[in-house]
């Protein structure tokens, strides 16, 4: 597997930020061996242990929804992946607010870079912290032909949305010199792909089932349905 710091030449300072901002941009559309940004039914296994799944790591999830629910939903994400910004755009809410909401689902969300670009980020959405954390990440998805897909640098605009959410420049600078922080990120992804299979984004397991259909309200709603209607 390719390690991002060996993209990543310069970032132990803040004089290094740019060059390495730079490198990440060049870099971005270099894929990690094995993952995709795609559906893939059927790929990796139909399900996995629940509490290997849930076991907490040195990352915290990123959740929402009460920790109690009967049923949990963990998806498996980049943040240059189309399809993920799809879901987030387009089918997250409605799930949302009829289940999530409505406190019957848990919802955690954990980072799957799949190039270095997305893992710049998803550190960024990390720093912002607490309550503006799932915004960005939203924001980020809407905005994400604006950064991912455009020609020239993506730092601008990075910028200009991380503004949003009170990123100075100082701050902004600093999260993405956090080679802790890329370092956990980077052990959560082989995590999900050695240990859960995760080979494509989006992937998604519903109490430990993987969700074998095109991510959609009706395809959650089958597969939801059943979990919170048993006793």
């Amino acid at each position: 597997m390719i390690e991002f710091r060996n993209f990543m030449p310069g970032l132990s300072s803040q004089r290094g930020v740019r060059f390495g901002l730079l490198a990440l941009a060049a870099v971005a559309g270099l894929a990690f061996a094995g993952a995709s940004s795609s559906f893939a039914a059927g790929k990796g296994p139909a399900e996995v242990p629940v509490e290997e799944l849930m076991k907490p790591t040195d990352l915290p999830d990123l959740a929402i929804g009460p920790k109690d629910a009967k049923v949990t939903i963990v998806e498996y994400a980049s943040m240059t992946c189309p399809h993920c910004a799809h879901f987030s755009t387009d089918v997250f809410e409605p799930i949302k607010k009829k289940y999530i909401d409505t406190g019957k689902v848990r919802f955690i969300y954990r980072e799957f870079p799949l190039d270095n670009l997305a893992a710049a980020v998803s550190m960024l959405a990390r720093c912002a912290g607490d309550e503006k954390v799932f915004p960005l990440i939203e924001t980020f998805y809407e905005k994400q032909a604006d950064w991912a897909f455009a020609q020239g640098s993506p730092v601008p605009k990075l910028f200009d949305i991380a503004k949003q959410a009170g990123f100075t420049q100082e701050s902004f600078d600093k999260c993405l010199t956090d080679q802790k922080l890329l370092d956990q990120i980077t052990a959560q992804r082989t995590r999900a792909s050695d240990t859960f299979g995760v080979s494509a984004t989006p992937t998604f397991f519903i109490n430990g089932k993987r969700l074998q259909e095109a991510p959609s309200v009706e395809a959650f709603d089958k597969v939801l349905e059943p979990l919170l209607a048993a006793k």
